[in-house]
């Protein structure tokens, strides 16, 4: 077995170096390459990984800045592995990440006597930076996805079945669950594989990220029309929050969009200066998960005119 390591990266220099840096430190006797796809970074990404000496299991490729989707396809396509990781260039893996992952599907492969297969690590969300890993695993990590790349392992093969990413969701969301449906389709078995963990950094929450939050959940919205248009079904419905019982969930919650960015401004300041930003995060969901329910049904709207 041989591992490819695909990993996107548009501007993210500081918290890329951790990655690869614990990638670079992996107890495992496999052989493995990390492609990192630099999808049109101006941050010195480029420069600093071409002058660095640091990451010999490092291949760089570049393309102009197209999105995710285009970059892992780029990097599956020049892939030398037969088995490809799937992470973000946010997310710092433990020492036996990549042994894990082996071992899971070998062993998965054995039992159920088909290689139709992929593994799924754990991902923990953090905000420190300095020591990523001392994150515990927490209620708001546990993740229902089928198949997400933020830490998935898979024979390249069942990729090159499926079709690899759908380039067309260029905007946030959607890319990897959309192809996981695929990948169901051919029959793979999702093979929960915890201990292989990454921990995904992300800056603490702050009043000042709100504005482009309502805009990924936006364009989350139109992408899901996408979703829907290729997979015109109840469960990408459900996924994508298309239904009556969103509608009313999220309006309900946020009380007709009265409980919004303004108006909830001060308690969400207040919770981020006792410390508490991981939970003004998740209230302010409430009013993020409204933007995204008709962001969706207005993107459909305008689907159905067109």
């Amino acid at each position: 077995m041989f591992l490819s390591i695909v990993i996107p990266t548009y501007n993210r220099q500081p918290i890329l170096e951790k990655c690869l840096q614990a990638l670079e430190q992996q107890c495992t006797d496999a052989a493995y390459e990390i492609v990192v796809v630099d999808d049109g970074s101006t941050d010195g990404t480029v420069n600093w990984l071409q002058q660095s000496a640091a990451f010999p299991h490092v291949r760089l490729l570049q393309q102009n800045h197209q999105g995710p989707a285009a970059a892992r396809n780029l990097g599956v396509a020049e892939a030398k592995g037969d088995t490809i990781i799937f992470i973000d260039s946010d997310l710092v893996v433990t020492e036996v990440f990549l042994q894990s992952h082996i071992e899971a599907l070998e062993q998965a492969e054995q039992e159920l006597g088909s290689d139709r297969l992929f593994t799924y690590g754990n991902v923990i969300n953090t905000c420190n930076f300095e020591n990523p890993s001392a994150e515990p695993f927490k209620v708001t990590d546990y993740s229902r996805a089928y198949f997400a790349t933020g830490n998935v392992a898979i024979a390249r093969k069942w990729l090159d079945q499926a079709g690899l990413f759908d380039t067309r969701f260029q905007l946030y969301g959607w890319e990897d669950l959309e192809l996981g449906v695929r990948l169901k389709q051919l029959g793979l078995k999702l093979v929960k594989c915890p201990a292989a963990v990454g921990y995904h950094w992300h800056p603490a929450f702050s009043l000042a990220e709100i504005p482009s939050l309502i805009d990924k959940e936006i364009q989350r919205g139109r992408m899901g029309v996408l979703f829907y248009q290729k997979h015109p079904t109840l469960e990408v419905r459900m996924m994508i929050q298309m239904t009556w019982l969103h509608q009313a969930l999220w309006g309900l919650l946020s009380v007709g969009g009265l409980l919004n960015e303004r108006s909830l401004a001060p308690f969400l300041q207040w919770l981020i200066d006792q410390g508490k930003s991981q939970l003004a995060l998740e209230i302010a969901r409430i009013f993020l998960n409204w933007y995204n329910v008709k962001g969706v049904y207005a993107a459909y709207n305008e689907a159905r005119q067109a």
